[in-house]
């Protein structure tokens, strides 16, 4: 009897242990993500993109990645998967995803249809958009070290001065549109 009550305190005891050793992983993918918006250029435009990233969900896929999946890699294996090599494969709720990076950005390819969507830097004229369907959606273009072109709700673009002012003035007209076309 004395046995057995040793063996599940010793059970309970390397159960605890892996519980509590907080271990929550190094978010290594949205914080190369995090990096790289950073480095994107002064504060301003990192918060027009950063405003940008949240508005299509690209830091909470990249949290959601990281958290499901890669950190728990990480964590079994010892090495995080995105300090290793530039192509993932993600498994989404309708299909499997491959997404590639290189200098000129990122490329997402749906391995159910071949589907193919990039996310690219144009160094010609300073700018990065979406590509799909053989069409290019135009996202963000630098003018100058103080303003940024940006597309608005209308499909026109807005020019951005890169200061708390024109970010704030931005983030109101992406939220006002928001806000009346679920009404």
């Amino acid at each position: 009897m004395r046995k057995k009550y040793l063996s599940v305190a010793v059970v309970l005891a390397l159960a605890s242990s892996m519980m509590f050793s907080s271990c929550v992983g190094s978010f290594t993918l949205t914080n190369k993500v995090l990096e790289w918006n950073k480095q994107a250029g002064s504060k301003f435009v990192n918060a027009v993109i950063f405003t940008a990233f949240c508005i299509i969900p690209v830091y909470e896929i990249t949290v959601l990645a990281d958290a499901l999946v890669i950190n728990t890699i990480e964590f079994w294996s010892g090495t995080n998967p995105v300090d290793e090599v530039s192509t993932k494969i993600i498994d989404g709720k309708d299909a499997k995803y491959m997404i590639e990076r290189n200098k000129y950005g990122y490329t997402i390819t749906n391995l159910a249809d071949n589907s193919i969507v990039k996310f690219n830097f144009n160094e010609a004229d300073n700018s990065w958009a979406l590509e799909a369907n053989d069409t290019t959606y135009p996202l963000l273009q630098f003018v100058d070290d103080n303003h940024v072109k940006m597309i608005a709700p209308n499909n026109e673009y807005k020019t951005v001065e890169l200061s708390n002012e024109g970010v704030l003035a931005y983030q109101e007209l992406i939220n006002n549109n928001l806000f009346f076309a679920q009404k």
